[in-house]
């Protein structure tokens, strides 16, 4: 296979692990037991801000983003796939879902498990096209990389509690639901990357200037 049919590739892989990882995002929210810690801090930059919550977490994307580049991570098609159709996705699965909303909470927290098991395979498919990831991704591999005795899941637990701590502290709404998100994520991805043996941070991911080249090449 020639390095320009393995980008080609490659975007379908990016594809199919968003697809993958939408479905897991839909799967939290349907759970309907909580706000996961990204959304808490939206909503409480939300009440500080003239910002509604959904310019709050654009405005939010941004500043990880900014934050990846001094992490010296690389912006790749993955990123940018990634900002184009992830949300839309989730909505496409909230739209389409036929079932009524949860109110019991065992069945939640089942679905909210369940949800994590789907996104961290969806990372670990769209990771491993090498063409780069999403900001907050991108963000969880930069501080991986600077930790490197830890595990990524542990990695994360790390990210989302503090994510969650900033959140609370501006008045974000908490409940068990997000406080099963901020450790049970980092743990079933834990789980997930060594039942699949996969390692985000042995990644040599590619940027657009690069895999530009490769296509023009």
């Amino acid at each position: 296979m020639t390095k320009r049919a393995e980008i080609i590739v490659g975007w379908i892989k990016i594809i199919g692990g968003l697809i993958v990882f939408a479905l897991g995002v839909h799967l939290t929210i349907f759970a309907n037991i909580g706000l996961a810690p990204w959304d808490c801090l939206g909503m409480g930059i939300s009440y500080h801000t003239p910002l509604n919550y959904g310019m709050a977490m654009t405005v939010m994307a941004l500043v990880i983003l900014l934050i990846d580049v001094l992490l010296k991570e690389k912006i790749g098609y993955g990123t940018i796939i990634d900002a184009l159709i992830t949300g839309n996705l989730v909505q496409m699965y909230n739209n389409l879902n036929p079932f009524p909303e949860n109110t019991n909470l065992w069945m939640g927290i089942a679905l909210m498990l369940s949800g994590f098991v789907f996104m961290a395979l969806g990372m670990a498919i769209y990771m491993s096209s090498e063409q780069c990831c999403g900001p907050r991704d991108a963000l969880l591999v930069g501080l991986g990389r600077r930790m490197p005795k830890i595990p990524i899941g542990f990695v994360e637990i790390i990210l989302w509690a503090t994510v969650l701590l900033i959140g609370w502290l501006l008045g974000g709404p908490v409940g068990i639901g997000t406080l099963i998100s901020t450790f049970g994520a980092g743990l079933v991805m834990q789980l997930v990357y060594t039942i699949i043996r996969f390692e985000p941070r042995n990644l040599q991911h590619k940027s657009v200037i690069e895999t530009t080249k490769i296509l023009k090449g």
